[in-house]
């Protein structure tokens, strides 16, 4: 091909080895094709720069896509602001071609606030919507009406068991909360295992790691049973407090030796653990932010689990945008992510 010469649907079929037929099917999505060659052709779509007129044709007939992205703020250095980024992150010619993303943000301790971004969102129209479920029954109407008006969403991060979702890319939180128990524990029996958790609202209606905790919790009753599990809250905006709340409780326990957190928030206690240092303890989190990240390096902080959120973003927008444009369906309902396991001695690698 001449290098100022536009690549053809022939250009396609000698690079993919696919007859030209099966590339028009895909290209028009005009019948079954398997995985495997509707793969190689997106691919080859991409390598080429090829512009396909079904794109330009299916738009102007539908107008151009939004696909909207229904999930926290995010605010630097949150979990959130890492899932963000995967909004830039698709690489597929489909976005280039008239399907825009929009991030709709909402603050996690307010379903007040979830309910407002869920307006706003819906008054623009959306083909296609993204939805990290913090707030169950607020996340419920919000699917209730999206299935009435046949418009697909998909989950990440947690999801809701229902009918209508088209996807999930996430953890499989219950085996995260098995997994976490076993990486604390290391199988043996443990005396004390203290809990940290968020207060996320005053109502207690968001609570994203029910299942990872309810597998914790299954793990500590099957291999630990006469373990003693302590559970204490904390106010991330309040420091002051988060270190008097963790002085009380070893005051009062004080051959605690295992301390977890379900939630990607663990470099809050990392204050409190520089200055009550002690060897033996345990201490396990979620979640590659930076502030875990320089925490597990140096010590304070003995295993992250990690689930790489920003892919998650981007693969829930890539199943919207070949659900939207192409009419095609995801190879799998649930994309249950891998789970890393970050020490000290391989987190400069990860």
């Amino acid at each position: 091909m001449a290098q100022n010469e536009k690549p053809t649907i022939m250009d396609i079929t000698r690079l993919t080895g696919l007859s030209k037929g099966t590339v028009d099917r895909v290209l028009h999505n005009r019948g079954e094709v398997s995985k495997k060659s509707y793969e190689a052709v997106m691919k080859a779509i991409q390598e080429l720069g090829y512009e396909p007129n079904v794109f330009a044709s299916m738009l102007a007939k539908g107008g151009s896509h939004l696909i909207a992205v229904l999930m926290p703020e995010d605010a630097p250095g949150s979990f959130w602001h890492l899932a963000a980024t995967g909004m830039n992150k698709s690489k597929d010619p489909l976005l280039t071609g008239g399907v825009k993303v929009e991030h709709f943000g909402y603050n996690p301790t307010d379903a007040e606030s979830l309910r407002a971004a869920a307006e706003k969102m819906r008054d623009s129209n959306p083909s296609g919507v993204v939805i990290a479920p913090m707030f169950r029954t607020g996340t419920e109407m919000i699917t209730s009406v999206l299935r009435e008006l046949k418009i697909p969403y998909v989950f990440i991060d947690s999801k809701i068991d229902d009918s209508g979702y088209l996807a999930y890319f996430g953890m499989p939180m219950y085996r995260s909360g098995y997994l976490c128990a076993d990486q604390l524990t290391g199988g043996r029996p443990v005396n004390n295992v203290l809990v940290v958790r968020i207060q996320r609202d005053l109502q207690g209606k968001s609570d994203p790691t029910v299942n990872r905790r309810a597998g914790f919790m299954d793990y500590m009753h099957e291999h630990c049973p006469d373990c003693v599990i302590h559970n204490i809250m904390i106010d991330p905006s309040d420091p002051v407090g988060i270190e008097k709340a963790m002085d009380e409780y070893f005051e009062a326990n004080p051959d605690t030796h295992h301390i977890v957190m379900f939630n990607s928030r663990i470099h809050l206690l990392v204050p409190w653990l520089d200055k009550h240092p002690q060897r033996g303890r345990r201490v396990v989190g979620f979640d590659n932010l930076e502030a875990n990240m320089q925490a597990l390096s140096r010590g304070a902080v003995s295993v992250l689990i990690c689930q790489h959120p920003d892919e998650q973003v981007a693969m829930a927008i890539q199943a919207l945008s070949e659900r939207i444009v192409l009419g095609k369906h995801p190879a799998r309902r649930d994309n249950f992510m891998h789970m890393d396991i970050l020490t000290r001695y391989n987190v400069d690698f990860y």
